[in-house]
């Protein structure tokens, strides 16, 4: 996207109110580490770490709402049991969240339990009852469908299939929309996409595509076929479909296929991406931005949440960051601020990686400090490098230091495959740096003492370790330059 017009358009979204109606469910991740198997049973041994738990499904729609800016109304039903008080809790936690949660007292809240080691899904335990809402309950979401959908500017309906979008929750959302001059937007699992009548946008993925119209859907040319037979079969304006690193297509009626790519992210969560994309292109649409412009938002809040672990949210600060990433080249965009350091490490912490760091001039690069950069690399998942800044590097090493700029040597680090970010800073040593980054990994080269290196202190105090990689013999900054001018 144009960096100007996504900037205008997280303004205008600021404050654009939301309806999210549909499935609510409430998402607990387990994690920890399997290191063995049962003696019972060949089943691994999870030794529970962290657990988290958050809003799903039409819920997880409007947390995303809301942490991008938005004002979301969340409508559901929830059964009569401490699921239910949690989803309140997580309601009342979720700033710019308001929640209205039908109670039927048969039916349990739909709750998902995944369990998770070293990045990877080990299990999922879900307890929901898939049948229709009782005619009372129903008739109490449309009557808060009615009533919450005042003054907003789009109608977004999540259906999972648990039995609470029925025909007449349909019909409900369809007289608001119309009646608030708001768009209709579905997330649909549904075989049957005529359901949802003349819904403005009804977004499956390509599965769910393929599914509603038995047709292939990998290639464009197939993904456009399918889309053209669930036009024919529904009343809705346009189907988006999203198809992971393919990107999404669009089919607006009467108009050609369209496709949207962006760089294949680094996926490491799918859960949740497509109630991001939802309510990142319905909070678009309700501020008043086109359909494209729609999309290519929604296109770029999914690439970002599938870097996330669990059931994620993205903010308009990171949609930045992404979006200025995706203009620079993949050198560049290795090189962060603080507050981009500190963003990157806790993407990584979410996925359980290992994260180290080390600190240095790197003045003019020489075969010493590429083999104490991979050593380091070696001993974690992501190596973080502290860069002295010029005015740093002249008071430690003198008048005539550094030879090449800040921006120079940040660019030569950052080539590395074995650095993943490259943050400067301008103190004389990187204390501070350390503090914010809080690394499982301190890394000095050289013939140190831990002791003497600064900030181990600070690492070993929140458990983490400290290691000396070892230089080559026969290299450093200082030799070369005496050997630079005795020629």
């Amino acid at each position: 996207m144009d960096m100007i017009a996504l900037q205008k358009l997280l303004s205008a979204m600021s404050g654009a109110k939301v309806v999210a109606v549909g499935d609510l469910m409430v998402d607990r991740f387990i994690y920890g580490e399997v290191s063995r198997i049962s003696a019972e049973a060949p089943v691994p041994i999870l030794v529970r770490s962290r657990e988290s738990v958050m809003l799903g499904a039409a819920g997880n729609v409007a947390r995303n709402v809301a942490a991008l800016g938005g004002a979301a109304a969340l409508i559901g039903i929830v059964g009569e049991d401490l699921a239910a008080e949690e989803a309140r809790f997580l309601i009342g936690a979720e700033a710019g969240v308001t929640g209205e949660l039908i109670v039927e007292p048969d039916r349990p809240t739909t709750t998902k339990m995944r369990f998770a080691s070293a990045g990877q899904q080990l299990l999922r335990v879900d307890h929901e009852a898939v049948a229709p809402a009782s005619e009372g309950r129903d008739q109490a979401v449309c009557a808060a469908i009615t009533r919450m959908a005042k003054g907003a500017g789009a109608i977004l309906l999540s259906d999972y299939g648990k039995g609470v979008v029925s025909e007449t929750v349909i019909a409900s959302c369809l007289a608001a929309a119309k009646a608030n001059g708001a768009p209709l937007i579905v997330d649909s699992k549904a075989r049957a996409f005529r359901r949802y009548r003349a819904a403005d946008v009804i977004k499956p993925n390509a599965a769910e595509l393929a599914f509603a119209t038995d047709l292939p859907t990998t290639t464009d040319g197939e993904i456009e076929a399918a889309l053209a037979k669930a036009l024919k079969v529904c009343r809705c304006r346009a189907i988006l479909v999203t198809r992971a690193a393919r990107g999404m297509s669009l089919a607006v009626r009467g108009e050609p296929v369209r496709h949207f790519r962006r760089p294949p992210p680094e996926v490491f969560d799918t859960a949740g991406a497509g109630d991001t994309a939802l309510a990142a292109l319905g909070l678009a649409l309700a501020s008043g931005a086109a359909l494209d412009e729609a999309v290519e938002l929604a296109l770029l809040a999914s690439s970002v949440v599938v870097e996330k672990a669990g059931v994620a949210v993205v903010s308009p600060d990171e949609l930045l960051e992404a979006e200025l990433a995706a203009h620079r080249a993949p050198t560049e965009a290795k090189i962060v601020t603080l507050e981009g350091m500190e963003r990157a490490i806790a993407r990584w912490r979410e996925r359980g990686l290992k994260v180290g760091f080390t600190n240095g001039c790197f003045d003019i690069l020489h075969p010493g400090h590429i083999a104490y950069l991979g050593q380091a690399k070696s001993w974690c998942d992501r190596l973080v490098v502290g860069l002295n800044s010029d005015a740093s590097v002249r008071r430690a090493k003198g008048e005539g230091r550094p030879v090449n700029s800040l921006e120079a040597r940040a660019l030569v680090l950052a080539s590395l495959a074995c650095v993943d970010l490259v943050t400067a800073f301008d103190e004389d040593t990187p204390a501070e740096l350390i503090a914010a980054a809080r690394p499982d990994l301190l890394v000095k080269g050289g013939d140190y003492a831990i002791g003497d290196i600064v900030g181990a202190d600070l690492v070993q105090t929140w458990g983490g370790e400290v290691r000396i990689a070892a230089f080559v013999d026969g290299h450093s900054t200082t030799a070369t330059l005496a050997k630079a001018a005795r020629r």
